[in-house]
């Protein structure tokens, strides 16, 4: 008897799996391409408001080129607005909130966000319900990133639980942004237009938290910052419209736990990029969150 899937429970099969590593890959690379630019005096929520505007023209010739609609009424500008603003609301929360907290605790508290997904596919889409043995794959997962990080310790200050807590949110943003898209009308529209209302909203949204915080560059971007931000640029530009794809196309629970490999390629692009140590944890944590996707993508 074969066996069929709406697109609420479909598991990820080879194309779907390759896609999403792909992704994981760039956007594991991006974390160590903005600390470039920040060393290179480009401030963090400054780099987001120049990179999300610049990907907002990229999209719009994208959409030209492939005639998409771009005003079209097709009763999708409420959802639209809010995943706009969950979209700016998360990078504001990660770009500040490591401020207060260390990047390694700050990566853990993120990656809460496919347990948010988890729950909140739950709630929304009945069929997506995980079971004990892709709860215990996620626990792995999740394990495997403490081991590549370091399990936190409780928070030394106030500053710091701020911190944490301002990257919990984000996390929540993140999951919330995944299962609005999932279960609204953008469901029905093309990936470009669900990024557009993205990045259009987000600009003005980091372009206030940076004047609010005081943000500003005093001297002409190196040649090093204007690559990352190009890089940053074009990652944003195109691989986010393969990912609202896929969150139409597959289950976003087992979706959702394949971002736990984006972390990892982060360790391993900041080997590459900005020369730091690989240690033998990073082995084991490659191992245990391979094993936890493995568990997470079983044939129910």
């Amino acid at each position: 008897m074969t066996t069929t899937h709406t697109s609420h429970t479909r598991p990820l099969d080879t194309a779907g799996m390759a896609s999403t590593v792909f992704l994981c890959i760039t956007w594991g690379f991006n974390q160590p391409i903005v600390k470039l630019a920040i060393l290179e005096g480009v401030p963090p929520l400054l780099q987001c408001a120049i990179r999300s505007a610049l990907g907002m023209l990229i999209v719009l010739g994208i959409m030209r080129a492939r005639g998409l609609p771009v005003m079209e009424r097709d009763g999708t500008l409420a959802a639209g607005i809010v995943v706009g603003i969950l979209f700016g609301l998360e990078f504001l929360l990660i770009y500040r909130g490591l401020v207060y907290t260390a990047a390694s605790r700050a990566t853990l508290f993120i990656y809460l966000a496919p347990f948010f997904v988890v729950l909140g596919a739950r709630w929304l889409f009945p069929g997506d319900r995980f079971r004990l043995m892709q709860w215990a794959g996620l626990v792995l997962a999740f394990a495997g990133m403490m081991v590549a990080f370091g399990v936190p310790a409780p928070a030394s200050s106030p500053h710091q639980l701020l911190g944490d807590l301002m990257m919990a949110g984000a996390a929540a943003a993140w999951a919330a942004t995944t299962l609005v898209i999932k279960a609204s009308s953008l469901s029905r529209i093309s990936p470009e237009k669900t990024l557009l209302y993205q990045v259009a909203v987000c600009v003005p949204i980091v372009a206030v938290g940076a004047w609010v915080f005081g943000e500003r560059m005093t001297a002409m971007p190196s040649a090093v910052a204007l690559g990352s931000l190009a890089y940053q640029t074009v990652v944003l530009g195109t691989t986010f419209s393969l990912w609202f794809a896929l969150i139409v196309k597959y289950s976003a629970s087992r979706l959702s736990a394949f971002t736990f490999l984006t972390p990892l390629f982060g360790v391993a692009a900041g080997h590459f990029v900005l020369g730091e140590p690989l240690t033998p944890a990073f082995a084991v944590a490659v191992a245990l969150v391979a094993g936890g996707l493995i568990l997470v993508n079983r044939p129910r």
